[in-house]
């Protein structure tokens, strides 16, 4: 039996995290393919974002802000993953924009163009869904990473 767990919203799966350290040439290939995917998602989102009236200043000064997530890493990793993850999993911000088509309301369709540009964004640039055993330690193997530099 795996030693995997659902603790509050984040998963922990140590045969997962080994697998990371241990099959690195199938990792690299996937974690290729899903920040392809997230750059994608990046790149869709911010031209969604051109073709509305949204200010361009408002799209700069707000695409971080999803990072403060961050936050609960000050009180442990463990609610820091799981802030972390519900801020940049892309369900909330999908379900915001078909709401904000749904109902017309402009201001929530930008605001959930740029945070679906920042998910995007994040993960091409490596920064994926945390395990709660660590920030570094992500759904894009970035641990790995960390391991083979030190």
């Amino acid at each position: 039996m795996q030693d995997k767990a659902l603790e509050g919203g984040v998963i922990t799966d140590r045969l997962a995290t080994d697998k990371l350290t241990t099959d690195k040439l199938t990792t690299d290939k996937l974690t290729t393919v899903l920040r392809v995917e997230a750059l994608a998602a990046f790149v869709l989102a911010t031209l969604m974002y051109a073709h509305t009236d949204g200010s361009w200043g408002w799209y700069f000064a707000l695409i971080l802000v999803p990072d403060l997530s961050m936050l609960g890493y000050l009180i442990n990793n463990r609610v820091g993953a799981i802030c972390y993850n519900i801020v940049h999993s892309y369900v909330l911000p999908m379900l915001c924009f078909i709401a904000a088509l749904i109902l017309n309301i402009s201001l929530l369709e930008w605001l959930s163009l740029i945070w679906l540009a920042h998910i995007g964004l994040d993960r091409t640039l490596g920064y994926g869904l945390k395990y709660a055993s660590g920030f570094a330690n992500t759904h894009l193997g970035i641990a790995i990473k960390k391991a083979q530099t030190n």
